[in-house]
């Protein structure tokens, strides 16, 4: 594992979990597979720019600088980034397509990356439209609906598809 895998692994544990201390977090990148000492851990930290904070129960845990400062207003960003800029949102399988108006789709994508749906995977944004993997668990349908719901979007209808015309049994002469 590089550096940059290993750095990035544990942004994802601070941001996902509570971790009291450098000990806690090599116990919890051990659990992973990771092998790294204490000392790796701290010089991590010191480049991620970790610091201490005291969470809303008192305790004492690390975190990132920029997950410190906007934990509780990420899902407000997130609607508010939804509700101004998202136009339609439709599910394929494991897949969510959100369209947005031109040049918009990496305002939304970057809301979208902040994890505050946790079922989101990943995304990719074009000029005005996103490709979201969700955890296939869950499943597009759950998270579009989600999406549709923080966006302010009318939920999504069925929509009764036009029947083919029956071939006819008449034959050309």
């Amino acid at each position: 594992m590089t550096k940059t895998q290993r750095q990035h692994r544990i942004a994802q544990l601070l941001a996902s979990r509570p971790v009291t201390s450098q000990a806690h977090l090599v116990g919890l990148l051990r659990a992973d597979g990771i092998s790294a000492t204490q000392a790796t851990v701290s010089r991590d930290l010191v480049e991620l720019g970790a610091v201490k904070v005291r969470s809303a129960d008192g305790v004492r845990t690390l975190a990132l600088p920029g997950a410190a400062a906007s934990a509780g207003a990420a899902p407000e960003h997130l609607r508010r980034v939804l509700s101004e800029w998202v136009v339609e949102v439709v599910s394929a399988g494991p897949v969510v397509v959100v369209k947005t108006p031109p040049g918009c789709a990496h305002v939304v994508a970057s809301a979208l990356d902040r994890g505050v749906l946790p079922a989101t995977l990943g995304t990719v944004a074009g000029d005005d439209t996103i490709l979201v993997v969700v955890d296939e668990r869950v499943g597009g349908e759950a998270v579009a609906a989600q999406v549709r719901e923080v966006a302010g979007l009318e939920p999504l209808r069925a929509v009764a598809r036009p029947r083919r015309a029956a071939p006819s049994t008449k034959r050309g002469r």
